[in-house]
């Protein structure tokens, strides 16, 4: 089964290579693609990359034909080849240790998608900045209210999925940092399975987030209420 590895990158020049060297050591011995999706990069970005592939035919190079990491996202779901496709950002935040176990339950079980949680027994956090961790937790438990969910970190980029399910959230509508909110709500609102593993997440050490909470606040709204009148919609086609 083979594994495609999703990257939004935009100004990433001082993570890219680390990143890669990373992914190679720990899935050695698996199928697997690294898909990179340029998303208006500034920087140096994209041509340390395009060095890369010369020597590397599992890593490939996309333009995000949309602005925003929604689009970027979007885009990589498209060209992913494998039959599971992990998405992850390209900050070094996420272990690739949980990549690997993510992998080995989609594969072993009858599961369209894997969710990883910074939030029950067994997570690990390294530093999560307090003001940016109440408010998390406060979305993230109005979000499982509302949804009837045992999941708790919805915000979390960091999740593995059978492309056929991803496939069939489509049309996604977000375009921003919200698309991570969108794709787990549409799993669960078409009652697809999952499962829900502890998992290790460090904030950024390297580069500049281009996260900014007040920015995001209305497109995170948006996406909820949007999520749960399509959930009421298609509880209503189901009778």
């Amino acid at each position: 089964m083979k594994l495609s590895i999703v990257i939004p990158v935009r100004n990433e020049e001082t993570v890219i290579k680390k990143i890669i060297d990373q992914l190679e050591y720990e899935l050695k011995n698996l199928p697997y693609e690294i898909i990179f999706i340029n998303d208006f990069s500034t920087d140096d970005s994209p041509r340390l990359i395009k060095e890369i592939i010369k020597t590397k035919e599992q890593i490939s190079l996309y333009d995000n034909k949309k602005i925003g990491l929604g689009g970027a996202i979007t885009e990589g779901i498209n060209k992913a080849k494998g039959e599971v496709v992990c998405i992850m950002m390209c900050d070094l935040s996420d272990d690739i240790d949980d990549l690997k176990k993510y992998y080995n339950i989609i594969k072993d079980e009858q599961i369209d998608a894997v969710f990883g949680s910074r939030f029950i027994k067994g997570s690990k956090i390294n530093y999560y900045p307090k003001k940016k961790l109440i408010l998390n937790r406060i979305f993230n438990l109005a979000t499982k209210l509302l949804f009837v969910s045992d999941y708790n970190d919805f915000t979390n980029a960091f999740k593995i999925y059978r492309r056929d399910a991803l496939l069939k959230t489509f049309p996604l509508v977000s375009e921003s940092f919200n698309i991570f909110l969108e794709l787990p709500l549409k799993i669960i609102s078409r009652k697809m399975k999952y499962k829900i593993i502890p998992i290790s997440w460090t904030t950024r050490i390297k580069g500049d987030s281009k996260f900014n909470i007040k920015e995001l606040q209305s497109k995170y709204l948006f996406t909820l209420i949007y999520c749960f009148l399509e959930k009421i919609l298609l509880k209503k086609r189901s009778k």
